[in-house]
């Protein structure tokens, strides 16, 4: 077996002995040190990561957060040299903060991290309980507001978006719906009187329904519901109608602008 040359073991005392001073006396000179030995090492963990990406200088910040954590928790009873620590340490940070920039919503770091802990109490408190836990036992358990809780709980359901094709019910005929289905106010323009203008010019394209949905949603502001009433049909009929309307009026409106083009 071969021996550590005594330079690397050297530099391995070194190492332990400024982790020691930190640890046992929150020695900042021995932290900078530390900092200084170990900069190179997470500069390339970072570049592995940022891969060109904008935000190179966050990653390796957030890797030398790692690295200071990897300071405070190490013990080399365990055997273990601090570098094999320190890497998954780094790792870790990195890819958490890489996590964080995916999300479609942005969500609090603290509200992030308190939905594992809210799913983990859930389990022990129900297998404690033999019944689900209460929102306040949760958050008496965790030493939190209640507000935290259902916070973490709502916005835990926000961490992919949906599809604006997503199909999210049906309706009474067995028909399913979209989430572009049901959002209003989509052209908000035909609020302009210049556009008011191209829109009558094209009002020929639609059946009378299809008419009195954009007058009613666009031009007089009622919500879809409240055009249903007038029409007598669905909310979410009003939806399909309306959007095969738009669909319709900006074909016309492409076509008619195409036409003055080539003039």
């Amino acid at each position: 077996m071969q021996k550590e040359s005594q330079p690397n073991q050297a530099v391995k005392e070194k190492v332990n002995e400024w982790i020691k001073a930190y640890q046992l006396h929150q020695d900042d000179e021995a932290q900078s040190s530390l900092v200084l030995h170990y900069q190179g090492l997470v500069e390339t963990i970072a570049r592995k990561y940022s891969k060109g990406k904008s935000y190179h200088e966050d990653i390796i910040q957030v890797g030398m957060i790692g690295l200071l954590g990897a300071i405070r928790r190490y013990d080399e009873t365990f055997g273990k040299s601090f570098e094999a620590f320190a890497v998954p340490t780094i790792i870790g940070e990195i890819k958490r903060f890489l996590r964080d920039k995916t999300w479609s919503v942005h969500v609090p770091r603290r509200i992030k991290e308190l939905g594992p802990k809210i799913k983990v109490t859930v389990e022990e408190l129900t297998t404690e309980l033999h019944r689900s836990p209460k929102i306040e036992e949760i958050a008496s358990y965790l030493e939190v507001s209640e507000e935290e809780v259902l916070e973490a709980m709502e916005m835990g359901k926000s961490y992919q978006a949906l599809s604006i094709d997503h199909s999210i019910e049906a309706d009474s005929d067995g028909g399913t719906v979209t989430l572009l289905d049901i959002f209003g106010n989509v052209d908000e323009g035909f609020e302009k009187v210049n556009q008011r203008l191209v829109l009558e010019r094209v009002l020929h394209v639609l059946t009378d329904r299809e008419k009195k949905i954009i007058q009613y949603t666009f031009l007089e502001n009622l919500s879809q519901k409240e055009a249903g009433e007038q029409l007598g049909i669905s909310q979410m009929h009003v939806s399909r109608l309306q959007r095969r309307a738009i669909k319709k009026l900006q074909e016309a409106i492409n076509a008619e602008a195409n036409s003055e083009f080539a003039k």
